[in-house]
């Protein structure tokens, strides 16, 4: 029976490891962001409950959500948070088993059950939210034809006034980073190292191994917030003005966490259309609350001559509303969307600067 390298037991034995980290820290956020909460409010799911970002937003989210008959957020009634904590423990204990007993077989059947668990974590995860986002209450106090509030499994959605986020926490890239351990211990390389590999080969081989994992995931942790823009100090990054009225920044942030300042709305615009695949997230400021960033996805756009920054196209960005009539009538002209300004600036249609 094929049996395992040292190596490649020495990596199953980290992947036992991190999958413990899993107890000390979340698994998931979600996070809202509305005018009202500038700051925002959030959840963090944990392997055996959850919690709120901050101390009171769990409970400000629920008497939120009592007022559009959404069911409170209760640990006690979500199943998988009792069921979670012995799954990550048995596929820790079954690890420990693969690296002592060194079976390849036994590590086929670990990677195997891990992705059964991890698939059927995301299925109850989304059955879960599809519940609390659909089943309303019928006596609700507030009550809005046709619409539900399912948060986003991953990813960001609109929901009324509120931009719903919901990522990976630190805790999944754990759990993928010990996966990803699996598969390399398996890796047809492996064959060819000698089982009898001296100890502190083997050692370096594991070390090298978890720092390139925990490199990997500890990127993948980096926020998509953004942070506030140094108004007066700053110079855009397209355009290189310096950046000096707070009611019309914006910022990118990387997928590598890397924050850029821009100066107003369409130079924000032509560099997401121009480095889509860098582009984690895109925020612009609330014209109505000068130096408030808002999601740019979500956000309505006016084009007035003579309102930006001294740009061409005379953007500038609100808070989304549910009756976007209401925004013609204030500012006379109809709003436009996020990916309404991507065509645009896709198709060089937005002036980047005066003198473009």
């Amino acid at each position: 029976m094929s049996r395992l390298t040292a190596r490649s037991r020495a990596l199953v034995a980290v992947a036992a490891l991190l999958l413990l980290g899993l107890y000390a820290v979340p698994l998931w956020r979600i996070q809202l962001h509305a005018p009202q909460y500038p700051e925002g409010l959030g959840m963090l799911i944990r392997v055996n409950t959850i919690t709120g970002i901050k101390p009171a937003d769990l409970d400000n989210i629920n008497g939120l959500n009592h007022y559009i008959g959404m069911k409170a957020i209760d640990p006690q009634a979500v199943p998988v948070l009792a069921i979670m904590p012995w799954v990550v423990g048995a596929l820790s204990l079954g690890a420990l088993l693969v690296a002592a007993v060194g079976l390849r077989i036994l590590l086929v059947g670990w990677l195997a059950s891990f992705a059964i668990a991890g698939a059927a974590g995301m299925a109850e995860f989304y059955i879960w939210s599809y519940d609390y986002g659909h089943n309303l209450a019928s006596d609700a106090v507030i009550k809005v034809p046709g619409m539900t509030y399912q948060p986003p499994l991953i990813g960001s959605k609109q929901l009324l006034n509120f931009t719903a986020a919901s990522w990976p926490a630190t805790g999944s890239w754990l759990a993928l980073a010990a996966f990803v351990l699996g598969i390399v211990a398996l890796w047809p390389l492996a064959k060819r190292l000698q089982v009898a590999a001296a100890p502190r080969a083997v050692a370096s081989h594991a070390a090298a191994a978890l720092i390139l994992v925990l490199s990997i995931a500890s990127v993948g942790c980096r926020s998509a917030e953004p942070r506030d823009i140094a108004y007066g100090r700053s110079d855009c990054h397209v355009c290189r003005m310096r950046i000096v009225d707070n009611r019309f920044g914006g910022e990118v942030v990387t997928h590598t966490g890397k924050v850029e300042e821009f100066d107003s709305i369409e130079c924000l615009a032509n560099y997401s259309a121009a480095n889509a695949a860098e582009v984690r997230s895109a925020w612009v400021s609330d014209f109505e609350r000068p130096g408030t960033l808002i999601s740019a996805s979500t956000a309505l756009y006016i084009s007035k001559p003579g309102t930006s920054a001294g740009m061409g196209a005379g953007l500038l960005a609100i808070a989304p509303v549910a009756d976007t009539a209401q925004v013609r009538v204030r500012f006379g002209v109809a709003p436009m969307t996020w990916s309404t300004l991507r065509e645009l600036a896709a198709r060089h249609e937005l002036r980047a600067s005066p003198s473009a």
